[in-house]
């Protein structure tokens, strides 16, 4: 008689782990579309991404402690391939945010910030994964974000957005076009 298969069992933090991946990526897939995590806030989408092969600003110090216990290499915004950032203050720093180019658009980076879902800034999105258009509405992110990130994110070239709110997550690809209404 053959021997069962040894199959591997996920212990709680690998579980919780790939199931806010599963989020950020189905977040990723149809932007706009809120997604549920299993755990509220930043830390958990930090250990969903980040590992010791990563370069990870983060300008949050109760986040950047967590973050330095993932292995990953802590670096200045221009060099890091994930931005772990505040998005209601003034978002001129985020020009230095790695966009990639036509040739190397995979070095554009992944930005996480926190905002507030179905109040403030009304947008109409467009774009792959949307089948005609979108609305959401943010708060908590500063009124020039989003004409910075029309210029920053011309496709391929750009950063893809996590926009987390308590356990749920929007995911704004840097192929997703943004109309602030």
């Amino acid at each position: 008689m053959p021997l069962p298969a040894a199959v591997p069992v996920p212990d709680a933090f690998e579980a919780r782990t790939n199931a806010t991946f599963d989020a950020l990526m189905w977040a990723l897939s149809r932007p706009g579309t809120m997604q549920p995590l299993p755990a509220p806030g930043m830390a958990g989408v930090a250990e969903a991404l980040l590992d010791r092969e990563c370069r990870v600003f983060c300008d949050d110090p109760a986040l950047a402690g967590r973050i330095a216990s993932l292995g990953a290499a802590r670096v200045a915004l221009p060099l890091a391939d994930h931005c772990f950032v505040a998005l209601d203050v003034a978002p001129d720093r985020l020009a230095q945010v790695a966009t990639g180019s036509a040739l190397y658009p995979d070095e554009g980076a992944t930005v996480v910030a926190e905002a507030r879902f179905g109040i403030g800034q009304r947008l109409r999105l467009t774009g792959p994964g949307i089948e005609t258009a979108a609305e959401i509405a943010l708060d908590g992110i500063a009124p020039g974000f989003w004409a910075l990130r029309a210029l920053l994110c011309r496709y391929p070239a750009g950063f893809d957005l996590f926009l987390i709110c308590g356990a749920r997550v929007i995911g704004l690809p840097r192929s997703t076009t943004i109309e602030v209404l």
